[in-house]
C-alpha cells in the first residue's frame, strides 16, 4: 500500500482522547487515525450509495403507497 503523509490541525482534547484510544488498543496514533478515516470514508460511501439508489427509485416513480406509509407510522406510534 502506498502511504502518504498528511497534516491537519486537531483540538488538543481530541488529540488526547485519540492518544488514549490508541494506547488502549496498544497501537500508535497513526493506526487509530487510519482506522477512523477508513470508517469515515466507508460510512460516507455507504450513505452516498443509498442516496443515489433512492434518487434512482424516485426518478423511476418507485414510491411507497400512502397505505404503506400509514402502516409504518401506525406501528411506530404503538411502540411508544
Amino acid at each position: 500500500m502506498n502511504k502518504q503523509t498528511i497534516t491537519f490541525r486537531i483540538d488538543a482534547r481530541a488529540r488526547k482522547t485519540l492518544d488514549a484510544i490508541a494506547a488502549g488498543m496498544n497501537r500508535d496514533r497513526s493506526y487509530a487515525l487510519n482506522e477512523a478515516v477508513g470508517n469515515y470514508i466507508q460510512l460516507h460511501q455507504w450513505q452516498a450509495a443509498h442516496i443515489q439508489e433512492g434518487l434512482r427509485q424516485a426518478d423511476s416513480g418507485d414510491f411507497a403507497k400512502d397505505s404503506e406509509v400509514s402502516a409504518v407510522f401506525s406501528r411506530k406510534r404503538k411502540r411508544k
